[in-house]
């Protein structure tokens, strides 16, 4: 087959998050640029993912600030949710914002390629007869919605996160399978539309990535918002039942809901693309790089879920970033993947940066690690906003801060000092010594700093390790 041949100096190969902040930065610095994506300029994030979920765990807020408004003497009540204005508010965002996007792409003159790619060379991708040639070429083509083995998803009684978007109804009933950041998300928001939910997780508790405070009242929260555990079990099967779906676990126990939604976990997107016949190095799927993005190919560069790293949209921003400023001539400095901010925006919401307190002892050695948790109930702004949760502290005995843990209501807000916290490797005192607003939920990470330096205010503080008073 005869091609036609277009020369560049970076061809981008896949359009999400990573692979869109690659091809902006790269015509930022003056590199021509050619971006393909087979499916949506901007990816899972903005078409399947980030985005639209935020959307509905928005409307997830107002429906239980509706329940719960008579408690502030507001007069209001929760009537249901009209599934096609749900539907029509959040293409709205997702559309305004991918708008946005095209003018950007455009702006920058980076030539956008729509349609089924392929990588033909260590230096080419082929789309149908069109080949774009690059001195460069950066892989970004992504992840999708992962299930188990003996487990099909159907669309309709199993469903990903991908189905679990578009629903055209709030079922009464569902279990969700997996309970990390993605089922936990799905869990509190289809709780709030007033569906029955179950959350199954193979693991001791949710969230296993987290520190174990925050599983422990992330659990204990979603227990009192009628929300069913099962923790530690995995899934042995499952059959249709008449009207739904029948889930047998491990251990015996049978659950039946309208819906069983997978959500364990998302694999990369590489098999039939050429990957392999170009001769780069891979494994379960993932293109293995170095901290730079660099593949074993030398004219080849991986970022995005493609690549084992975190699987977040802005890691993916800044991986793309980091590719685009090497290529440039740059000198990036590598990702300190432990300073990067993670948050999950379920009911209450979680945010944290740097080690666990389990993961710091594994490090620096149990007894060379102090935390402090501070609790949300001692927090003025927190009390008016109802919500409860905690802000945990993790630093070396004597030194700099490591982790900062967060629980409750909009604490993903707080995260961005966490990170700086973290990232410039303050001392507790260091933070101690600013003057937080009154009120505001940002004060927990003030107080549970002065707690760190022994002189705490508002006070009642759990102490995982000695602290001089």
């Amino acid at each position: 087959m005869s091609h036609s041949e277009d020369l560049y100096d970076i061809v981008v190969f896949g359009a999400g998050s990573a692979g869109y902040a690659a091809a902006l930065r790269g015509a930022q610095l003056g590199l021509t640029v050619a971006l393909v994506e087979r499916y949506k300029l901007g990816g899972t994030c903005l078409h399947n993912g980030c985005i639209p979920t935020k959307a509905i765990l928005h409307a997830a807020e107002l429906a239980d600030q509706a329940r719960q408004a008579g408690d502030v003497g507001v007069r209001a009540s929760f009537q249901g949710i009209d599934m096609d204005a749900l539907h029509a508010y959040k293409n709205k965002v997702v559309s305004g914002l991918c708008n946005g996007l095209t003018g950007l792409v455009a702006a920058r003159g980076i030539t956008y390629v729509e349609g089924e790619g392929r990588l033909s060379s260590a230096t080419s991708v082929d789309v149908g007869n069109r080949r774009l040639t690059g001195r460069h070429i950066v892989l970004a083509t992504g992840s999708v919605p992962r299930s188990l083995p003996g487990l099909e998803i159907d669309g309709h009684r199993v469903i990903s996160s991908d189905h679990a978007l578009n629903l055209d109804r709030v079922p009464k009933s569902m279990i969700v399978l997996g309970g990390g950041v993605i089922g936990v998300e799905f869990a509190s928001a289809w709780a709030s539309f007033g569906a029955k939910v179950a959350v199954v997780e193979a693991l001791p508790r949710l969230v296993p990535a987290e520190d174990e405070d925050i599983s422990s009242r992330l659990a204990a929260e979603f227990l009192s918002r009628g929300i069913g555990l099962h923790l530690g079990v995995s899934f042995a099967g499952s059959e249709y039942t008449r009207d739904g779906i029948r889930v047998r676990l491990a251990d015996g126990t049978a659950l039946e809901a309208d819906l069983l939604l997978v959500a364990v976990g998302r694999g990369p997107v590489s098999q039939g693309l050429g990957y392999e016949e170009a001769g780069i190095a891979m494994q379960r799927g993932h293109v293995l790089v170095d901290e730079y993005m660099r593949t074993n190919v030398p004219t080849v560069s991986a970022i995005g879920d493609l690549v084992p790293t975190l699987q977040l949209a802005h890691v993916g921003f800044a991986e793309g970033i980091l590719v685009a400023d090497r290529l440039a001539g740059k000198t990036p400095v590598a990702i300190d993947y432990d300073g990067v901010p993670r948050v999950t925006f379920s009911r209450p919401e979680i945010a944290s940066v740097g080690l666990t307190e389990a993961k710091a002892n594994q490090a620096y050695g149990t007894g060379n690690i102090d935390s402090v948790v501070y609790d949300l109930a001692n927090n003025a702004r927190s009390r008016t906003l109802q919500t409860e949760g905690h802000s945990k502290v993790v630093r070396r005995k004597d030194g700099a801060v490591i982790g900062i843990h967060m629980i409750g209501d909009r604490m993903s807000e707080q995260i961005g000092e966490a990170q700086l916290i973290y990232n410039w490797e303050a001392l507790p005192q260091d933070v101690a010594g600013f003057i937080h607003a009154y009120p505001t939920q940002g004060e927990a990470l003030g107080e549970a700093s002065l707690a760190l330096t022994g002189k705490p205010l508002h006070l009642q503080t759990t102490q995982h390790d000695s602290i001089a008073q």
